[in-house]
């Protein structure tokens, strides 16, 4: 039998800390597992009767409908008394659900299909466990924690941490559209519940064309809120977004509200294209050149507000571009993230179709090109280079393939990891946890598989993270209306050939939107959200004082080879901005979260 204990909120004044507002919620039960703790940066919604107690952080609402103005918590408990085991389907919005059975003593975690609320799992204590969407949090409760250094290695690799792994040791990330349960007993038990088919529709494209329009139509209009605006970088998503939210703020007689953020660096900055779509749609724009001198005021700030190391140069874009909306009082932003992720939009899904095209020969005929085109003569002819780099390729199996440009696979390990650290990794999990999420898509298409491992790698593991946890610095909330759930489902309806035919990127969205985006839009080439931190770095002396400190300080963790990092510095500073530019930025970032959370820290 679970109880009560304590108080359900608190305040950081409350705690003792510097933490702004924070919450908690406290059970006690009579089993092996007697006490709960729930310690949250979000408002916890909860409901309960006399068999179970709902606690909600996030959003939640009925499959196929709006947001709940209010009582989410108390609506979800009324459908799980209806429907105990089968509720997954009829749920929809980006969540955690904590599902305490006061009489059988179980708990069960449940978040939404693509995780975007981080969710933290501590059991290391006998019959206590501790939940949290905050490592931070978490720590005040117990700071009895180790850093793990394969979770480091991880962040190298990855440039963030993946669930269900975690930068600490023996605490677990929630995986995303997962439920983790813990028994009366203690024992914890995961299982994936969000897993879908992709089976496609035998309707006309005309039509799935207009249902898709109308399907992202819905899904802007129920995140549209009071004082609400939308990033707007002139891609195709931020660019329906951004059309979506005029188009419906129009029928309220309101204008809507863009923010682009620009840069001063041949080739990065795009906000021209932003400018196109704002005119188009009469929004009220705003764009902000993002100043070197930003970046060296915000750097450590911004590399120490996320849970865990976290590498993504575009970070410290999206924290500006939402401080500059929230002092204009905007209070929730509209994102853009997923589309790409669900409409075959990223050009390493149409690339890797070619390797593919050999991988699908016979044997006999992969025999034959073998002969005639891999073998060290063809790698030194020029005719024939081609063709041998091409078979070279696809002899790598997906998802492997994808990283053949990762900087831990250009490197030998030994040369650029101390052997001391080597000695507490598997160099190849990283691998494999890849390998795993691939294999299980419901799909025997490339590019469907691709996909689904970019929903939680690309999205959950890393985009989502670092607009999430920006704005939350920001003071604003972030809304992603193109990866609701109804949307990802009806993209699983629509086959890869028809997303992406041949070598064409969005085809089938871009023919979904043709008259409602700018036709500028509809046809330019992708571009990133970046960050020309490599440029910077070389014209910034205080860039480069803050590069070198923190490199400085690294090579004393044992971690990163002292001469590995010299080498990556000078190579970078003979004029490889882009790509080892972003390997110092990796390096940099985690020297200055660990100075902020674990300063003594040597692996």
């Amino acid at each position: 039998m679970w109880r009560h204990a304590g108080t359900d909120t608190f305040t950081a004044a409350d705690a003792g800390t510097t933490t702004p507002p924070s919450y908690m919620l406290s059970l006690n039960g009579t089993g092996a597992l007697n006490t709960l703790h729930i310690f949250s940066q979000r408002p916890l919604q909860v409901a309960e009767d006399d068999q179970t107690l709902v606690c909600l952080l996030g959003r939640v609402r009925p499959y196929n409908q709006d947001y709940l103005p209010s009582d989410a918590a108390q609506w979800f408990l009324q459908l799980h008394q209806q429907q105990p085991q089968q509720f997954y389907t009829q749920i929809a919005g980006f969540f955690v659900l904590i599902i305490v059975d006061k009489h059988q003593g179980t708990v069960s975690i449940v978040n939404d299909h693509v995780g975007a609320v981080p969710f933290y799992i501590d059991s290391r204590q006998q019959g206590q466990l501790v939940l949290s969407d905050s490592l931070s949090l978490l720590r005040q409760h117990n700071p009895c924690v180790n850093l793990d250094t394969q979770a480091v290695y991880n962040y190298l690799y990855f440039h963030c941490i993946p669930s269900p792994d975690a930068i600490y040791q023996q605490i677990k990330k929630l995986e995303p559209g997962v439920t983790f349960t813990v028994g009366p007993d203690g024992n914890l038990h995961s299982e994936t519940y969000y897993q879908p088919d992709f089976t496609p529709s035998a309707e006309p494209q005309q039509l799935l064309q207009q249902q898709c329009q109308q399907l992202i139509s819905e899904a802007v209009a129920r995140n549209i809120s009071p004082d609400c605006a939308a990033f707007l970088s002139g891609g195709l998503d931020s660019s329906t977004v951004a059309g979506m939210l005029a188009k419906h703020s129009a029928n309220t007689g309101a204008s809507a509200k863009t923010y682009s953020i620009g840069f001063e660096a041949q080739g990065y900055d795009e906000t021209a294209y932003a400018l196109i779509t704002a005119k188009h749609f009469g929004t009220e724009h705003k764009v902000h050149y993002l100043q070197p001198a930003e970046i060296t005021q915000h750097f450590s700030t911004v590399a120490a507000a996320f849970n865990e190391p976290f590498g993504n140069s575009s970070a410290m874009a999206a924290y500006i571009c939402a401080k500059v909306a929230a002092d204009d009082g905007i209070k929730v932003l509209l994102a853009g993230d997923g589309g790409d992720e669900i409409f075959a939009g990223n050009e390493r899904y149409v690339k890797q179709k070619t390797f593919e095209h050999y991988r699908a020969l016979p044997g006999p005929l992969r025999l034959s090109l073998d002969l005639c085109f891999y073998n060290g003569l063809a790698a030194k002819l020029p005719g024939l280079k081609k063709a041998y780099s091409y078979i070279n390729q696809a002899k790598v199996a997906l998802p492997d393939r994808l990283d053949s440009y990762n900087f831990l696979n250009r490197f030998d390990i030994n040369d650029m990891f101390c052997p001391a650290f080597i000695a507490h990794i598997d160099s190849q999990l990283p691998l494999q946890q890849k390998q795993q999420r691939y294999k299980a898509c419901r799909s025997a298409d490339a590019v469907d598989c691709m996909m689904y491992l970019d929903w939680k790698f690309t999205l959950a593991d890393n985009d989502l993270v670092k607009v999430s946890s920006m704005c939350q610095l920001a003071g604003v909330e972030v809304r992603y209306p193109l990866f609701e759930k109804e949307v990802v489902d009806f993209s699983c309806k629509v086959s890869a050939g028809i997303k992406a035919p041949g070598q064409k990127l969005r085809d089938f969205y871009k023919r979904s939107f043709t008259g409602f985006l700018p036709d500028a839009t509809l046809s330019k080439s992708k571009h990133g959200f970046g960050l020309p931190f490599g440029v910077w770095m070389k014209q910034q002396p205080k860039l480069q004082q803050i590069t070198a400190d923190s490199l400085a300080s690294l090579k004393q963790r044992n971690i990163i080879q002292p001469s590995f990092i010299d080498k990556a510095l000078a190579t970078y500073q003979q004029g490889h901005s882009g790509y080892y530019g972003e390997l110092v930025w990796i390096m940099v970032t985690l020297e200055l979260w660990l100075q902020q959370h674990e300063a003594g820290y040597v692996a």
